[in-house]
Formats: C-alpha cells, structure tokens, sequence
C-alpha cells in the first residue's frame, strides 16, 4: 500500500507525544500528524528551539487549531526530567500514542556521564525513553494507544551486544550510538512481549528514518538551516539518502496506522530511503535473552518498574 503522508487517517481528537520535536525527525512527525488534525505535545530541552518549531508548525500548517501543539520541556538523559514530564502527561488524562524518539546521533569522542550517572548516549536514546514509556503506560492503557521506539539501520551493520551497556570499558563514539540502539530497539520488543502477557492494550513497535540527512531536507527557519557546504555533500548521496521529512513517513505510520501490531518493525522501503515498509530487525534486537538482561539493567539504572498490572487493569475497565 501506498503510505502518504498528506492522506493520514483523520486524526482529529487524538493526543500524541513525540520527543525530541524541535528538529529533524521528531518536527517532521510532528507537523505530519497536526496536518491530520491531532493535537501533538511536542518536547524538547530547550524552550527557545521548541518555541521555534511551534511556530514553524504555525506558518506551515495554516489550518491547525490555535491549540495544535503543546510544548513539553522533557531531558531523556535526565531521569528527573523524564519523570516530571510524564506527570504532567499522565494528569491530561489518555494519550493515543507517544514517539520515542528524541536522541543523540553524533556521539562525544569521549566517554561522558549524565547527572544521574549513566553514559550519556545510552542514557538519552534508550534509558530515558525506557523510563519515559514506562512512567507513561497507564496514560497509554486508558486510550489503548501505542509507542513507538525509533531504532537504526546502525544495528545491522555492526549488531553489537550491549554486554557493558555504560561503556565503563572500549568506549567509541560509533559504539555508543550503536548499543544505544540496539538497547532501544530491544526494549520495544521486550515491552511487546511483556504487554501481551499482562493484558495490557497497548502496542510496542519499533520504527527507523533509513538514511534521513538535513542537507537534503526543506529549509525552515529555526528547524533546519544547513549550510551551502552541507547541502552539497548531502545531495551527492541522493542514490542512498532522503530526507528527514520522508524519514519520518516510517515512525508516524508506525504511530497511525491501524493496521500495524505490536511487536512489528518498519522502515524505509530499500532500508536506507523510500516508502515504509515493514522489515525484519536485526537477529541482535530481536534474541529475548539478551533483551531481558537489558530491561533488568534498565530497571536498575532508571528505578523504573512498568506498572503492568495496574495498566491490565485500566485496559480491562475501557
């Protein structure tokens, strides 16, 4: 089937959370799915920058209602943060679906730690949508709705096993992006696998933006601003390369659509560009073993335990 973007179901009347909205995948979702009429809480770190992608949506959605978007100031690699900010979600009442997908791509040279004490790269693409999905799941459960976890085409390339998942030991920058992702991806399998046991009716899938790069994504102001320099270089891998706008085709319909289930995986059709598809992941993210060491560790590193039954038990009541 076809996926545009411009034909979403009509989604007026429906929530969503995306993180990491101020820029590259997590604005294009979110202007994907006001243009379906849903009222977005679009989080970021920095108000400046979420005020400037608000207002991009604005201008470039002219028929959006005034109350479209909702800013949220939300830190992944900050556990603090993350729970304050799903307090603040949980008291709207049910959410249709949360985007997890802020995160850091390019990685310090270096090994750094957050406050809390964690890689920071770990920290903020897989420990804090860890916690964030977790803190969300009876918000999720009163609206059936679904998260998505945004994986990596990374993790096929060189599939690493997050056996030291805070890098005390051989930290790389590539590594620690990869672990990071493979840990996401993983989590969004293991919360399928554990949401079906426990009644819960929430979906878990995993999506990603193939190769989505900024020189070759529309220009706009406070969003994204590449240089002359970095649009050229870009634009010589347009065989291989999209957009981040068409990168966020895969992780909205993945949020959307009603016909996609828990526990699938989705991306661009050639895997680096194009329409989304559904895929298989890598052998790495979809072994339970390593899976479930994972979410131990997570419970350990965030203090968060997902409240399965009490979620079963919001489901049951709907």
């Amino acid at each position: 089937m076809t996926w545009d973007p411009r034909s979403l179901p009509d989604l007026s009347g429906r929530v969503y959370l995306v993180t990491g909205s101020n820029a590259g995948l997590g604005y294009f979702a979110s202007e994907q799915l006001v243009r379906a009429g849903a009222k977005v809480i679009m989080s970021a770190r920095h108000p400046n920058r979420l005020s400037a992608a608000r207002a991009a949506i604005r201008r470039r959605v002219v028929d959006a209602a005034p109350d479209a978007t909702e800013p949220l100031i939300l830190d992944t690699s900050n556990l603090g943060s993350v729970r304050s900010a799903a307090a603040s979600v949980r008291g709207r009442g049910g959410l249709d679906g949360v985007l997890l997908n802020a995160g850091i791509v390019h990685a310090p040279k270096t090994r750094e730690t957050t406050i809390d004490g964690n890689e920071v790269v770990f920290a903020t693409n897989a420990l804090g949508h860890f916690a964030l999905a977790g803190e969300l799941l009876t918000a999720l459960a009163e609206a059936s709705g679904r998260m998505v976890w945004v994986g990596s085409m990374s993790t096929a390339l060189t599939p690493y096993d997050p056996v030291d998942p805070q890098l005390k030991d051989g930290y790389s920058a590539w590594r620690a992006y990869v672990q990071s992702k493979v840990a996401t991806t993983s989590f969004g399998f293991e919360a399928d696998r554990r949401l079906r046991e426990a009644g819960v009716r929430v979906g878990s899938v995993v999506a990603h933006p193939g190769y989505s790069t900024g020189g070759r994504t529309p220009g706009i102001v406070g969003v994204n601003e590449p240089s002359r320099a970095k649009r050229f270089a870009d634009n010589l891998q347009a065989v291989a390369a999209q957009s981040k706008e068409h990168g966020a085709w895969p992780l909205v319909r993945a949020l959307t659509d009603p016909d996609i289930d828990g526990g699938e995986f989705w991306g661009p059709r050639t895997g680096s560009r194009g329409e989304p598809r559904r895929q298989t992941a890598a052998k790495v993210t979809r072994d339970p073993e390593i899976a479930a060491r994972l979410w131990s560790f997570a419970e350990t590193a965030t203090g968060v335990r997902w409240p399965f039954a009490k979620a079963a038990s919001v489901s049951a009541h709907r």
